[in-house]
């Protein structure tokens, strides 16, 4: 009697443990969150350029990047997090992993990070060195094919429909055009060579949109001719102009772009942020927004005018380099990146700013329509 008892006490433990596992599953696959997916360049990476064989131009998983917040380098581009890390703790996810990374056990329950410091949308950028926004498509295929033997047909239709596509891209593909003075660059007009960019995107959005996904949130381009590279290029006035000009016709076909979209297909909803109008405001007049920041036009990290040179972390070219003592004053991090405190603040202007910035949605009204 006392070994049934022993028997039925063990019979029942097991079920326990079996309904608790099959609750945990029905809890992580029907739960109300909105999962994250991350594509585009260095503003947005996390860390997957720490796994791809690359130079050290394209990474930052060395001091002192990484040191406000992480205290350590995690291969993002900053002093501590990145917009979609603000992102997803505004929308009580956690810290969404970086693709590539090992320890990321492919469950991608809150999404996946695929964006990678240096793509572009032109797969001609930097090609070898970057994982390239068609390259991260196909990651995203991958997972989502995952997705759907993972958890059924139904389930992954209903979790890519409520998901949220979040982009960063063609900061590269103009800034390294203008740079290398490429030939390739040059046989287009500044038109043609825009629409090739958008044009790109614009495939990678209906193939997302093919596959189940609704709700796009994009990060339209900054001021780059404003950045601590730039200025200390010593570029003729032409060259930031031609940057400027590039940036004006990007943000405008995207605009347009984006607006057709949402009259061809069906569901298709976007967050089309106004980056260039925020940042340029905190690199002219620093002070105006927090008691901290001090300095809008001088990195906290590099050298040369403005800091500009990309030596921060002496693990390039130049092993030289200046650290300021408290990044939290500058808008800059290094000659191209700003710093936590700034992306804390685009990514509250993303999140739930007016639609003046944000438009026609916010992000928060994004992540709220499900």
């Amino acid at each position: 009697m006392a070994g049934l008892t022993f028997l039925s006490c063990v019979l029942v433990l097991v079920a326990s443990l079996l309904l608790q596992g099959c609750y945990n599953y029905f809890v992580h696959t029907n739960d109300k969150h909105v999962t994250l997916f991350i594509f585009g360049d260095s503003f947005f990476d996390a860390g997957n350029n720490n796994y791809i064989n690359t130079t050290t131009h394209f990474q930052a998983n060395f001091w002192p990047y990484g040191e406000t917040f992480f205290k350590y380098p995690t291969g993002r581009f900053s002093d501590g997090r990145l917009i979609p890390d603000f992102i997803a703790e505004y929308a009580k996810l956690p810290l969404i992993p970086p693709y590539l990374q090992p320890s990321n056990h492919r469950h991608y329950e809150f999404g996946a990070n695929f964006a990678s410091g240096g793509a572009g949308a032109l797969v001609e950028i930097y090609p070898g060195m970057v994982v390239n926004l068609k390259t991260q498509l196909s990651y995203f295929d991958n997972v989502e094919k995952m997705l759907r033997r993972k958890v059924g047909e139904r389930e992954a239709k209903q979790l890519l429909s409520n998901s949220i596509y979040l982009f960063s891209i063609g900061n590269n593909d103009y800034l390294s055009a203008v740079k290398t003075n490429s030939s390739f660059y040059h046989s287009y007009s500044q038109v043609e060579y825009v629409e090739m960019v958008i044009g790109n995107l614009t495939t990678v959005i209906n193939e997302i949109y093919k596959k189940g996904g609704r709700k796009f949130g994009f990060l339209s381009l900054g001021p780059l001719g404003c950045s601590p590279s730039i200025r200390a290029l010593n570029y003729s006035r032409n060259a930031g102009e031609e940057i400027t000009s590039l940036v004006k016709l990007h943000n405008k076909a995207l605009s347009k772009t984006l607006h057709r979209l949402e009259r061809q297909l069906e569901g298709f909803m976007y967050s089309n942020f106004n980056f260039y109008t925020p940042f340029s405001e905190r690199i002219d007049n620093p002070s105006k927004y927090g008691i901290s920041f001090k300095e809008g036009k001088s990195a906290c990290c590099g050298t040369g005018s403005f800091r500009g040179v990309q030596t921060c972390g002496g693990k390039r070219e130049v092993k030289e380099y200046e650290l300021c003592n408290n990044a939290s004053e500058y808008v800059f991090f290094d000659s191209s990146h700003p710093t936590e405190l700034a992306y804390q603040q685009f990514a509250s202007l993303m999140w739930s700013g007016p639609p003046d910035l944000a438009r026609p949605y916010n992000l928060k009204a994004l992540f709220a329509h499900i």
